[in-house]
């Protein structure tokens, strides 16, 4: 029988893992572009195998996981992530580097998806553990950079990515001493029920909610600093340390959400998180001003903390029985949301100017307002056939 207290923490440290993996990767880019003297379009070639690998490690670990359980491939994962970590460290073929890069992003992805995929597996309160879980990727991703900041006087990035890279064969390791829920092939996983997983609006609702989610996203990640320096006219050091505060109002949301939030209703939660961030998107359309665009998307950070976790739990409470493989689905899809929403804030900048930042931001939250609203919906006609049925008998 496996201990929930230490599965939960073994996937703290996996999503703790990525977050630090994904910041530290891309703190490399200046000196990988000058190791292998690389123009603008190899930089973007390299970057662009990055999100490619986590998109086919988020397609296929659900399957695998809900097969044959959880232990070994988040075993070999870390494994590849730590082979990516020091191929991308000490390689000097730019075509090998290529190959770590999507070594580095497939396995990236499958401990992202598995591990949010065992936490729903565990918890009763799916929403708020997931949210708990969640704040792990924001301490590595926002530590991280203050890390690399102190030892950047020490040491080469090279040498910190190489530790990091230790630090995953670490994580790995102590997988193999941690026992995982058994597979769902021993509890009576039938590949006829995946069959009709995919026959559930309520799963492609949830999955295309976070796919405008992660566009929205992406854009704030990718597009807010350029829109803070070039519309507002933010000095680049302000607009960086501004987008932090985004992912801090996240994190520390999500803290929120998965302790004195617990109970709150989940329909409640998602309506008024759109509303939060609606308004600060609203913030950064209008103001001129820095205080006023700072506290703008702090105020999005924490419209937007509640949205994966809880369409995740709601993802985990109706398929609990092919959890992993409706999970991988989910993230698959976000996942192209984040790049498809990217590539077009890309053209619209090119073409209309990085004014429409907004513009975009509130098509997407609108796209996310009405899949909410057909998602309870459906989970009203769920549970009023469940008390239906329950009457009967």
């Amino acid at each position: 029988m496996y201990n929930k207290t230490i599965v939960f923490w073994a996937a703290c440290f996996g999503l703790l893992l990525f977050g630090m993996g994904l910041i530290t990767l891309g703190a490399m880019a200046t000196d990988l572009k000058s190791k292998f003297e690389l123009d603008e379009m190899g930089a973007g070639t390299l970057f662009s195998i990055l999100p490619i690998g986590i998109l086919c490690g988020s397609l296929l670990f659900g399957p695998i996981c809900d097969l044959y359980g959880y232990k070994l491939l988040l075993i070999l994962s870390c494994f590849g992530m730590f082979a990516g970590f020091e191929g991308i460290s000490f390689v000097s073929s730019f075509s090998f580097l290529k190959v770590c890069v999507f070594i580095f992003g497939m396995c990236a992805g499958v401990i992202n998806g598995a591990t949010n995929a065992v936490v729903s597996d565990i918890s009763t309160s799916k929403g708020a553990n997931l949210s708990l879980l969640g704040v792990f990727f924001g301490i590595g991703a926002l530590g991280t950079p203050f890390l690399l900041a102190v030892l950047k006087h020490h040491f080469s990035s090279y040498q910190v990515m190489a530790a990091v890279g230790v630090f995953t064969l670490c994580i790995g390791l102590f997988y193999s001493f941690v026992k995982f829920p058994p597979s769902k092939k021993k509890m009576g996983f039938a590949l006829a029920k995946t069959t009709n997983l995919f026959r559930e609006s309520f799963l492609f609702f949830i999955a295309f909610y976070l796919f405008f989610q992660g566009g929205l996203e992406a854009i704030v990640n990718n597009w807010t600093t350029t829109y803070l320096t070039k519309h507002l006219s933010f000095e680049e050091t302000s607009a960086l340390y501004t987008l932090s505060l985004f992912v801090a109002g996240l994190t520390v949301t999500r803290i929120l959400i998965g302790s004195v939030l617990r109970s709150f209703d989940v329909r409640k939660l998602i309506m008024t998180s759109i509303a939060i961030a609606l308004a600060g998107i609203l913030a950064l359309h209008f103001t001129r001003s820095v205080p006023v665009a700072v506290v703008g998307l702090i105020v999005v950070g924490v419209g937007l903390a509640a949205g994966f976790p809880i369409m995740l739990g709601l993802a985990g409470e109706r398929f609990a029985a092919q959890s992993a493989t409706a999970f991988s689905f989910i993230f698959t899809v976000a996942l192209l949301g984040n790049m498809v929403i990217n590539y077009l804030m890309g053209w619209v900048t090119k073409n209309h100017g990085i004014h429409h930042y907004t513009s975009l931001a509130f098509v997407e939250l609108g796209g996310m307002l009405i899949l909410s609203m057909l998602i309870f919906q459906k989970q009203n006609k769920k549970q009023q056939t469940y008390v239906g049925e329950t009457m009967v008998k």
